[in-house]
C-alpha cells in the first residue's frame, strides 16, 4: 500500500478531528505538553512512544474522554464531548477494557451495540462481524471463558458493529498472535478505504508502516518527530541502531 503517495493527498484534505495546542496536567504533573494534531477522513495517524511517553493520555483527549487542562478538541466541528448523541454515533473507541456484562454472550454484547446505533438487519451483521473476527465460534460463550486475543478480538467487534467515521485506537494488536495481526492491518486499511480516519496508538512500528499515512512520536509528553511513516522511522532506525526501537515496551 503507497501511504507515502497518499501523505501531500490527506495533508490537503478537511480535518475531521483537530486537536488545537492541548495539553494535559494532573496537578503539577504535566504529562501532556501543548501540541496540536489534526486526521482527516480516510487517513489514519499512528502515535508511538515508549510507556509513559503521553499516547494513551493524547487518545483519550482526542477521543473525549479526558478533557485537556488548555487547548480545544474539535470533531467535523463539534466540541469533542464524549456524552454528545452527535458524536456518540459517529465516533467508535477502542481501549484496553470493555464494559462487559458477565451474563450476556458475546453474540448478545454485538446485539446490544448494534441495536444501541441503530444498525439495520442488526442480527445478520452480528453474525458477520463475529465471522470476520473470528469469533463465531464464541459467539455463544460469556466474557469470563474467552482467552485474552479473543477478548481482544471482541473489543474491536464491539466497534466495528456499528457506524462510524472516526475510529480511535488504544494498543488493539495487544495480546494478538501474529495472524491476527495480519488481519487487524487488513481491517483497518479496509476502513481507510471506506473514508474512516483512524487514530491508532501501537508498539508496533510494523502495523504503523503497513497502515499509518503519518506517525507521531512522542517522549514525556511532548512530540519528539513526526511526519510521513517512512520517512520518521527510517531516520529513527538509522538514529537508533544500537538502542531500543521506537515503541519498544
Amino acid at each position: 500500500m503507497a501511504k507515502n503517495a497518499a501523505e501531500p493527498r490527506a495533508a490537503a484534505r478537511k480535518a475531521l478531528l483537530q486537536l488545537t495546542g492541548v495539553s494535559r496536567s494532573y496537578g503539577e504533573r504535566e504529562v501532556l505538553h501543548p501540541m496540536s494534531l489534526s486526521l482527516a477522513a480516510g487517513e489514519c495517524v499512528a502515535l508511538l512512544g515508549h510507556n509513559g511517553s503521553g499516547k494513551s493520555t493524547l487518545l483519550r483527549v482526542a477521543a473525549g474522554r479526558d478533557v485537556p487542562s488548555k487547548g480545544t478538541v474539535r470533531f467535523d466541528g463539534l466540541p469533542m464531548d464524549e456524552s454528545d448523541p452527535r458524536i456518540r454515533a459517529r465516533v467508535a473507541v477502542v481501549g484496553d477494557t470493555v464494559a462487559c456484562y458477565p451474563d450476556l454472550t458475546v453474540r448478545e454484547h454485538l446485539l446490544l451495540v448494534a441495536v444501541a446505533h441503530g444498525v439495520a438487519d442488526a442480527a445478520e451483521w452480528v453474525a458477520q462481524v463475529l465471522t470476520d473476527r473470528m469469533l463465531a465460534e464464541r459467539a455463544d460463550a460469556l466474557p469470563s471463558a474467552l482467552s485474552s486475543g479473543q477478548m481482544q478480538a471482541l473489543l474491536l467487534a464491539c466497534a466495528l458493529v456499528r457506524p462510524r467515521d472516526l475510529l480511535l485506537l488504544d494498543e488493539p494488536e495487544q495480546r494478538l498472535d501474529p495472524d491476527a495481526r495480519r488481519r487487524l492491518a487488513e481491517l483497518l486499511k479496509g476502513e481507510l478505504a471506506d473514508g474512516v480516519a483512524v487514530l491508532l496508538v501501537t508498539h508496533h512500528t510494523d502495523l504503523a508502516l503497513d497502515v499509518a499515512d503519518r506517525v507521531v512520536v512522542l517522549e514525556d509528553g511532548k512530540i519528539l518527530k513526526q511526519g510521513a511513516t517512512r520517512k520518521v522511522l527510517a531516520a529513527e532506525f538509522a538514529a537508533r541502531a544500537t538502542a531500543s526501537p521506537v515503541g519498544a515496551r
